[in-house]
């Protein structure tokens, strides 16, 4: 059963200048966005789960392990981290080798890392790539490539770095795509982003970090609803939801389409 619990979470690497403070929380199948200015503490936040990095005070456990006890290499059947630059990520030389170098590095036979490989890329509509260099395609191309590589090795959590980042609209609606496709599958999608245009219109639970701790934790709308906090966070709103505050206060838009079918305008 798929779980993530952080509990009393500190991390520094210097003691006089603290990353992360006292921070607990408890995740769930929502799709989960958690935002904050640059030295916020979102990466390492990640990495923590990730078991990138071990806690200097309190426990991380993913799925009932201990990240303190498990290596790296055994959280990585469990979760899967999508990088914010898929040049950081992208090593081989041809796409369909990438997307099935995960699969087979957490032990999955040939013949279902291949199916899991093409139906990945199937998600991400970059079947027709497979067997392209992904150095020759679009940073935006080599981004969903990335992602199948994660979404085929089938984690239980997908966690996405800046998912946004040099996608088009389209791109992004592909991207919000499967997000939901993700979650349909009973798998847990996770978001560090700036993109606060995006979390209104894709994620349900938006966690606030401020300072090395959670400012705010709730329903997306709930938080968007917090705007005197936000913008002393250094946030800004969703450009949708700043339209709807000028137009009528106590009204929370988070999407266009909420915009254009409300009955009073």
């Amino acid at each position: 059963m798929t779980s993530i619990a952080v509990q009393s979470l500190s991390f520094y690497y210097k003691k006089e200048a603290p990353i992360l403070t006292d921070i607990t929380l408890t995740f769930d199948q929502r799709t989960t966005a958690i935002i904050g200015q640059n030295g916020a503490g979102k990466t390492t936040l990640v990495k923590l789960l990730k078991g990138l990095l071990k806690p200097v005070s309190g426990d991380v456990l993913i799925n009932d392990q201990n990240t303190r006890a498990v290596s790296v290499s055994k959280l990585a059947g469990h979760i899967g981290l999508v990088f914010q630059n898929p040049n950081d990520q992208i090593f081989k030389s041809k796409v369909m080798d990438e997307v099935m170098f995960g699969p087979l590095n957490v032990g999955q036979p040939k013949e279902e890392a291949l199916t899991n490989s093409m139906n990945a890329l199937q998600m991400v509509g970059m079947e027709d790539k497979k067997d392209d260099h992904p150095y020759d395609l679009s940073l935006s191309e080599r981004k969903l490539i990335s992602i199948a590589s994660i979404v085929a090795m089938n984690t239980d959590i997908v966690i996405f770095d800046e998912p946004t980042i040099a996608q088009d609209h389209a791109g992004k609606e592909i991207i919000k795509r499967i997000i939901h496709d993700l979650q349909k599958k009973g798998k847990w999608v996770i978001t560090i982003i700036h993109d606060m245009d995006f979390v209104a219109e894709a994620f349900e639970r938006t966690i606030v970090l401020a300072k090395g701790k959670v400012l705010l934790d709730g329903a997306t709308r709930e938080i968007f609803l917090q705007k005197e906090v936000l913008v002393q966070a250094g946030l800004n709103l969703p450009h949708v939801t700043q339209l709807g505050y000028l137009i009528e206060k106590n009204k929370t838009f988070l999407t266009i389409d909420e915009f254009t079918e409300d009955s009073r305008f």
